[in-house]
């Protein structure tokens, strides 16, 4: 049980954050790609075949080092109290004390055969910060980037009514509104959670920061000397469903009369990201056509585009899975 206390001036100074974190996001995806809850079982399977295709294994692997998917981890890893940009904590990361590094990494249960890479991690030692930084770069790219849209449009849509009961209500109506998981008893906020603990927050506020890849309950730093953050799981509507009982020519033949062949078979190909020119081998189509149907089922919020090098990536939105899949 975790009790976080308010006095009347915490409730003054506790802000309602409305996007997400990137690095939070980074830490708590790891945890699902290792160990996913129900939700994201089929992601992680996409995340670590992604990983594989991009030779970034390793990268995740060592994250997961810092990360545990059960436990503690450090809190340097998500140094903000309020939502940064990926590049700022990045470094964030890499620019921590000596001291601090050390005290953190020490609290970790054994790093499952990166032992020499943590001690090197603790000491500071600029090899190991600066593979930690390549690490943290090549994973989100590779697992995250995609879905940093449909992500951050979902997550909108919940803190938008959180936003706007803090408006017409106070603090009070969303420390009542934070999941099945939390109790508000002014002027207790209480959470079910691994470890019994308390947290004064002696006029220091709350910062709340919602979070897609969190776990079923929200997460607070470990160390109580650090500005408060409550991190908090939003409610995640349909993203990546089971298929439905309909046969899979049913379904291409139903996608068919619907779109027409080639921009159907664009779509159904978009499970996994591909270039235009490999999705234009993919389909056989030239790539002039397939930039076509690319920017017309994108402006129909079927699929998410961006830019990879000098490459430019595409892959379905949960709409366009749902539509591939006869939802």
């Amino acid at each position: 049980m975790l009790r976080i206390h308010f006095s009347a001036a915490d409730l003054v100074r506790t802000r309602v954050g409305t996007r997400l974190d990137p690095m939070w996001e980074l830490v708590l995806s790891v945890h699902q790609v290792a160990r996913p809850d129900s939700y994201f079982a089929s992601w992680s399977r996409l995340a670590r075949r992604r990983l594989a295709q991009a030779r970034t294994v390793r990268d995740a692997e060592l994250l997961a080092t810092l990360t545990p998917a059960r436990g503690y981890f450090p809190d340097f890893l998500t140094p903000a109290a309020l939502p940064t940009e990926l590049e700022a904590g990045v470094e964030t990361v890499l620019s921590t004390d000596k001291r601090r590094l050390r005290a953190e990494v020490a609290r970790l249960d054994g790093g499952r055969g990166a032992g020499q890479w943590l001690d090197d991690v603790a000491a500071g030692r600029p090899a190991a910060l600066h593979r930690l930084g390549v690490a943290m770069r090549r994973y989100h790219r590779t697992v995250l980037t995609p879905h940093v849209d449909q992500a951050a449009e979902i997550t909108g849509r919940w803190v938008a009514g959180l936003a706007h009961r803090t408006l017409a209500h106070g603090v009070d109506a969303v420390l009542s509104r934070l999941g099945p998981r939390t109790r508000w008893r002014a002027p207790v906020l209480e959470i079910d959670y691994p470890v019994t603990r308390d947290l004064h927050l002696e006029g220091r506020g709350l910062s709340l920061v919602p979070t897609f890849f969190g776990i079923n309950h929200p997460i607070t730093l470990a160390d109580p000397q650090l500005q408060p953050v409550l991190v908090y799981p939003v409610s995640r509507e349909p993203f990546w469903r089971p298929d439905s009982c309909a046969t899979d020519q049913q379904q291409a033949d139903a996608l068919g009369e619907l779109l027409g062949p080639t921009r159907a078979s664009v779509l159904r190909v978009l499970d996994t990201e591909l270039s235009t020119t490999a999705l234009a081998a993919r389909t056989s189509a030239s790539p002039s056509s397939v930039s076509r149907h690319t920017a017309v089922l994108r402006r129909a919020g079927l699929i998410t585009t961006w830019r990879s090098g000098t490459s430019v990536l595409h892959m379905r939105t949960a709409m366009g899975h749902d539509l591939v899949h006869g939802r």
